[in-house]
């Protein structure tokens, strides 16, 4: 076995989930401070609050849970949150922690006042949210040696620390463990403005020379979130240093974003597939999301979760308890008419 092997084997938690492609750019182009951190002001505003606070009396942060879609800033936040108290951060992936052993392992090694992050915390296994309660409350932790009548349990007092979590599904977080966090921050998708401030700024560390209307074009078309933004700005960029001059304009950005399939309300080709099923198959719905889900060769959890949350928010689809049913929002972005709808001013023109 290799010495990275070995590594990896003594420290499993520790290793998060990281797309190898994204990597990189993602820590590039995260914001190291709150100054750098555009959007969620009134949860920014708090959190360096908060972080002063603890500062001053000399305390470690109380718990924070941040929830929300991804791609908001969750894990930045929480990386703000440790770097702006000048101490050290601890990730860990929820997945990951697949016994108390190893949950023991990981708050052993925390210093005082340290951070520990822990994502998607909706994941953790039962046995290892329940030893969790008394670490973050009383900052120990019990550990059962032996069995039968030999066993015997060590209380392990560990150092004051804070348990920044973040999730997803917050509906599966059980009332026990949301009970115990003393800020909850629910962070929102972004208005264009702000993802416009955003897509410069990454467009500056990357060194990509980047007019405000291009910018405000990546922006409109990325579903409210800093993380879809940054991904369709490298595209851009791509393009524009293969077909352009390597300087992203208007023109560019728009026919990068059109050779991506992302319209100008952010939807790509699986979203307007869904839309058009539901319009022209079954005549805006109401329609099974079993139905929907077999003509788009899509499971059922990726059609709930994937494709329908965003045409929620904004409002092209809704769920009714026959089924899902387009709305005229939807029949408006893909130029159709609703059957039965009235005629317009100038359809009624031309017929006289």
């Amino acid at each position: 076995m290799s010495a990275v092997e070995n590594e990896l084997e003594r420290a499993p938690v520790l290793a998060t989930e990281v797309r190898p492609e994204e990597a990189a750019y993602e820590i590039s182009l995260r914001p190291q401070r709150f100054e750098d951190f555009v959007g969620q002001d009134r949860i920014k505003e708090n959190l360096r609050v908060f972080v002063q606070a603890a500062a001053q009396r000399g305390d470690p942060i109380d718990h924070v849970l941040f929830c929300g879609p991804p791609g908001l800033g969750k894990t930045t936040l929480a990386m703000i949150l440790a770097a702006e108290r000048g101490v050290t951060l601890h990730q860990a992936s929820a997945p990951a922690i697949e016994h108390k052993g190893q949950l023991a392992s990981l708050l052993t090694k925390i210093e005082p006042n340290d951070v520990l992050f822990i994502d998607e915390i909706h994941r953790l296994p039962p046995v290892v949210e329940e030893n969790l309660y008394s670490a973050v409350e009383d900052f120990r932790i019990d550990i059962v040696q032996g069995d039968g009548p030999y066993a015997q349990t060590l209380s392990l007092p560990l150092h004051p620390f804070t348990l920044a979590a973040a999730t997803t599904r917050t509906g599966l977080l059980t009332n026990p463990m949301r009970t115990r966090f003393g800020y909850i921050a629910r962070l929102d998708y972004y208005p264009a403005a702000d993802l416009a401030q955003i897509v410069a700024r990454s467009a500056r560390l990357l060194e990509l020379e980047t007019s405000p209307e291009a910018a405000a074009e990546v922006a409109r078309r990325a579903r409210g979130t800093p993380r879809i933004a940054n991904r369709l700005l490298r595209r851009a960029r791509d393009f524009a240093e293969v077909l352009g001059d390597g300087r992203l304009d208007e023109a560019q950005a728009q026919d990068a974003l059109d050779r991506l399939e992302v319209d100008h309300a952010g939807l790509d080709e699986m979203d307007r597939r869904y839309l058009q099923i539901m319009l022209e198959f079954y005549e805006g719905g109401p329609v099974g999301v079993e139905t929907l889900a077999a003509a788009l060769s899509e499971p059922r959890d990726t059609v709930e979760d994937v494709i329908e949350p965003y045409l929620l928010q904004q409002g092209y689809i809704a769920r009714t308890p026959r089924g899902r049913t387009a709305t005229k929002k939807a029949y408006a972005h893909l130029g159709k008419k609703r059957r039965g709808s009235p005629p317009d001013d100038e359809e009624q023109q031309a017929l006289f």
